[in-house]
């Protein structure tokens, strides 16, 4: 009897080991005859508009963009200017096609003499910058979103008058080293004068004259023309007055129109 149950209990052994290796088996064979984990894709988009009517805020002229180090503020021109009446920089235009800032031009108090001579422009003046004074410039930001190009366009309203309303006969105001600086990845305007004259016909109006232009697919973003850069701000923009002409102690003035529209450059 002793003999039989040892005999069953190995039998019995034997058997649930064969029933539990059976079972791993199946188990193995059931698993690979599946799909494990997979695959599963998800969307992502964002749709962008015409910017705001909101002003684009004028930059630094020589390097769009760029923050004062010691600040940590945008660069901005001002915070005064002695040509506007409040003595403060103008605002620019708002839009996605926007005229954001273009200096005044202060050629100083000069003394009356009977010879040719030619003044220089005062150099813009900064906040928020480590070296106070730049180049003169004018900013242009296109944010429409449609790479249509567009064209810029100067124009001196009428002569230099006196506040007694006498004409500086025969002044010329002169822009040179004219540069076209950005942050903008997309092409610069490739149609741009460097250097040029504002004109005043001989019934004293002025001359519209284009002096940058961007053609399609070209001046998405924001573009500065500077006229010089730190080093020659002083030296890129005169004003030649006429030995002849008559001059009286007095403050002239005149108005510089600046005009953007959505013509494109013409291609060459």
């Amino acid at each position: 009897m002793s003999t039989n149950l040892k005999a069953l209990g190995v039998a019995t052994t034997i058997l649930t080991g064969f029933v539990l290796g059976g079972s791993v088996t199946a188990y193995a064979e059931e698993s690979e005859s599946k799909v494990v984990g997979g695959s599963y894709n998800s969307n992502a988009m964002i749709q962008f508009e015409p910017a705001s009517d909101i002003s684009t805020p004028p930059t630094d002229p020589t390097e769009p963009g760029k923050e004062d180090p010691n600040t940590g503020k945008p660069v901005e021109p001002g915070p005064e200017d002695p040509t506007t009446e409040d003595g403060k920089p103008g605002k620019g235009t708002p839009g996605p096609l926007s005229i954001d800032f273009a200096s005044s031009l202060n050629f100083g108090t000069q003394e009356i003499t009977s010879t040719d001579q030619i003044y220089k422009v005062a150099p813009q003046k900064f906040s928020n910058r480590t070296k106070p004074e730049g180049p003169n410039y004018v900013q242009v930001t296109d944010g429409r979103g449609s790479d249509a190009g567009w064209s810029l366009q100067v124009k001196q309203e009428s002569q230099f008058m006196s506040t007694k309303n006498k004409v500086l006969t025969g002044a010329e105001i002169r822009f040179t080293n004219g540069q076209v600086n950005t942050a903008s990845a997309s092409p610069k305007p490739s149609i741009v004068e460097s250097s040029f004259a504002l004109t005043i016909k001989e019934d004293g109006t002025g001359v519209a004259k284009t002096i940058m232009s961007a053609k399609t697919e070209e001046g998405s973003g924001t573009y500065v023309l500077a006229f010089g850069d730190d080093d020659s701000a002083a030296d890129s923009i005169e004003l030649f007055v006429p030995g002849s002409t008559t001059k009286y102690a007095d403050k002239y003035s005149t108005s510089i129109t600046w005009t953007l529209t959505d013509v494109p450059g013409i291609a060459d």
